[in-house]
């Protein structure tokens, strides 16, 4: 029973693809010499989302670097766009109906993973290992009146050196 009448579970599925970049190169000035690295990207998968549920629906996906060419003084940054989004309030789709989300940096879902403007934080500055699998935090916040069906974004991933 809800609201003193019976209905059905109004689940959806929503799923988030994140796109990552393609191999970037830069060159140390003062070194000459050359750090190359890839970048890969699983996305946020949630699954079903269920409007009643007093909970929000979390879910995780992860960002793997491998780097070469680097030395100790080397530093990366890896961003997350906004998506779809015109701001860092991100989105998913179904036709021109919302649902709200965010992706973070941390398990609390206290810092916003983005490019580091408007509020949200970007992974790094760090010492690039030779390779290291980042994960991305999703949450999508309870309570939001949505309709069934498959909600998606695009997310952009970047590294940066």
């Amino acid at each position: 029973m809800y609201g003193g009448r019976s209905v059905k579970n109004r689940g959806l599925a929503s799923v988030l693809v994140l796109a990552a970049t393609g191999t970037l190169c830069g060159v140390g000035a003062a070194r000459g010499a050359q750090i190359s690295c890839t970048i890969t990207a699983v996305g946020v998968s949630f699954g079903t989302y269920n409007v009643f549920s007093a909970s929000p629906l979390d879910s995780t996906g992860n960002v793997s670097y491998v780097c070469v060419g680097n030395n100790p003084g080397d530093r990366i940054t890896i961003d997350l766009s906004r998506g779809g989004a015109s701001t860092f309030a991100r989105r998913m789709l179904k036709g021109a109906e919302p649902l709200s989300y965010n992706l973070y940096l941390d398990a609390g879902h206290a810092t916003v993973w983005g490019d580091g403007t408007t509020g949200t934080s970007r992974y790094g500055p760090v010492q690039p290992l030779s390779s290291d699998t980042r994960t991305i935090f999703g949450r999508i916040p309870a309570g939001q009146d949505a309709s069934a069906g498959a909600y998606s974004d695009t997310v952009i991933v970047t590294i940066n050196f």
